[in-house]
């Protein structure tokens, strides 16, 4: 099992934890994190962009002048792409972008994202992170402590203060244990996860 500092929000250590190796050692699977990421861009996608094809356009019914004898190129309709107001080539429609994959799958990238961060020394345990009013200054404060970047903090429901004093911070998000993502942990730099939350973790995905 590996062993990572529990820190304070003052980025002090006060102790040590032991990780599940079943979620934060396992073997990094590339595929199955490349194929999250794939699916959870394609599910970002609205898919309702529309434009009007050539039998879709208003007008354009004649002929606009006879097929020979004037010089000009035969034409057959005012709507035809190639004309000012016709129809589009291969017009977007409406659809649905979203990518399904298996349960198994999905947990084999998640895990291979989290023991990423292990391996890369990018896992930070805090012992708990819980405000009593909601101040953006006490989470910038927090964050450059621990010396962060771009940081995803994974915290135990029910710390609404903290999550509202984080989100109007440029590069730090914050998630529950059901909502992380594999794609949030690899954009994010440092992965900052509460003691109560690690504890979760392993009993949800283990």
């Amino acid at each position: 099992m590996a062993s990572v500092a529990v820190r304070n929000i003052k980025g002090d250590a006060v102790g040590k934890i032991e990780l599940d190796d079943a979620i934060f050692g396992v073997e990094v699977n590339k595929h199955a994190v490349h194929m999250a990421v794939v699916q959870y861009l394609a599910n970002q996608r609205q898919g309702t962009k529309s434009a009007k094809t050539r039998a879709e356009v208003r007008g354009g019914g004649a002929k606009p002048w006879r097929q020979k004898g004037t010089g000009r190129a035969r034409q057959g309709s005012i709507r035809s792409p190639q004309w000012k107001g016709g129809g589009v080539v291969f017009a977007p429609k409406p659809r649905d972008f979203s990518i399904k994959l298996n349960k198994k799958l999905k947990r084999l990238a998640l895990k291979s994202a989290l023991t990423d961060k292990v391996l890369n020394d990018k896992l930070i345990v805090l012992d708990s992170l819980e405000f009593s009013e909601i101040k953006t200054k006490q989470m910038t404060s927090v964050c450059k402590n621990l010396d962060l970047g771009k940081a995803l903090f994974v915290i135990d429901g029910g710390n609404g203060n903290v999550v509202l004093s984080a989100r109007n911070i440029p590069g730090v998000k914050t998630a529950g244990v059901n909502t992380i993502n594999v794609y949030d942990i690899l954009y994010h730099d440092n992965l900052v996860i509460t003691k109560s939350a690690i504890e979760k973790m392993q009993e949800v995905y283990a």
